[in-house]
């Protein structure tokens, strides 16, 4: 369907941009005249405009029309790349960076309402699956283009590129994607229904998840330099295995979602904990090491639907609101496993980033298995 289509797209082309910094990280700092981990720090700031604003975002439009915020986040998605292609100041970098990230978090939560309204429902899990793959396609083809892309033109004219190509997302969705009203109650009323245990016990094993995913992500360069053996452009080879295994694992995990989503992330765990234990024990076996990277993108984004779709269906009459917090809680699990990543690598070696993403993924196979069992709270009788 075409309108999938067009939402696979918009969060391709936000999701490239997210991760553009990494790729231009060196140029950016010459050019704006500052260091590199200040440079870094556009990257923590998008973080966190996307998990804390955007939650703030969708409570804020929770009544408008989902196709209106489309085109709204897009329209300022591509003023916010303006900005940063055109300032010297890194203050307001920095600024516009943090509010592309929030709007972002509006975007995905807008897609995910209009992906699920335009399908039957016992295609909602697919239609989600569209919309994850399209930031997980970006991860394994957008990010590494972009960064060619900043060597030839420049990072401003990669932000320029990823500007243009927002206009173009902006288009299709004026042309392809149909209206969707909202319902349901407003942000007060579905508060409470989101923000309920069940629906954070699943948000927790999402913070797991990826904290598992990202202390051993985080350092695996360092890690198959020095306990695989191989550098240089060899390495963009293994990056690429993973990258693209998530985007397959992105799309794939749909039907898992629709057949039973509680069961798909149980299953899923035991996979990803098994796939970093493999990657630990066969480090230095460089072809292994592609297949277990092949293993852990497949699993930990296989899980994206069913994460999404479970904290939806659990939120009851407060879906519309849930729609955006996997990804805050997704990248609060990002920050908390570089962070677990980096305190097992300065305490021992970089194989301990590994060591650590399993030990995370071994505590999140109970959690996950436990939140199978909870129940979507049921609506409210009417009067």
């Amino acid at each position: 369907m075409l309108a999938l289509a067009t939402l696979f797209l918009g969060m391709f082309v936000i999701g490239s941009t997210e991760l553009l910094v990494v790729g231009v990280l060196d140029l950016i700092a010459t050019d704006l005249g500052v260091s590199i981990p200040a440079a870094g720090s556009l990257v923590t700031a998008y973080a966190l405009g996307l998990a804390i604003g955007g939650p703030i975002l969708t409570a804020a439009t929770i009544r408008a029309n989902k196709r209106s915020l489309l085109v709204g986040a897009l329209a300022l998605f591509l003023l916010g790349n303006l900005v940063a292609v055109l300032t010297d100041s890194y203050g307001l970098f920095l600024v516009a960076r943090t509010l592309i990230g929030a709007i972002q978090g509006l975007f995905i939560a807008a897609a995910f309402a209009a992906a699920t309204a335009i399908v039957p429902p016992e295609r909602a899990g697919r239609a989600m699956a569209v919309v994850i793959s399209g930031t997980a396609v970006s991860g394994a083809v957008g990010v590494p283009l972009g960064t060619l892309a900043g060597q030839a033109l420049g990072w401003r004219g990669t932000f320029m590129a990823a500007a243009v190509l927002a206009a173009v997302a902006l288009v299709a969705t004026l042309a392809l994607v149909p209206s969707v009203p909202s319902t349901g109650e407003g942000a007060a009323g579905q508060a409470r229904y989101a923000f309920a245990p069940r629906v954070l016990a699943v948000l927790g094993v999402t913070v797991l998840i990826f904290a598992s995913v990202y202390a051993a992500l985080t350092y695996i360069v360092p890690f198959l330099q020095t306990v695989t053996g191989i550098s240089g452009g060899l390495i963009s080879v293994f990056l690429f295995a993973y990258c693209g295994a998530a985007a397959v694992g992105s799309f794939g995990g749909g039907r898992f979602a629709d057949l039973d989503a509680g069961r798909a992330l149980t299953m899923g765990t035991i996979g990803l904990a098994a796939s970093l234990l493999a990657l630990y024990l066969v480090g230095a076996v460089a072809v292994l090491v592609a297949l277990a990277l092949l293993a852990v993108g497949g699993f930990a984004m296989g899980m994206a639907p069913s994460m999404q779709y479970r904290a939806i269906t659990l939120a009851g009459p407060g879906g519309a609101l849930a729609q955006s917090l996997p990804a805050s809680a997704a990248n609060a699990g990002i920050a908390l496993g570089s962070f677990a990543g980096g305190v097992a690598v300065g305490a021992f070696t970089v194989s301990a980033a590994v060591t650590a993403g399993l030990v995370i993924a071994v505590i999140a196979i109970p959690a996950a298995w436990a939140t199978s069992f909870l129940k979507p709270v049921p609506a409210p009788c009417a009067a």
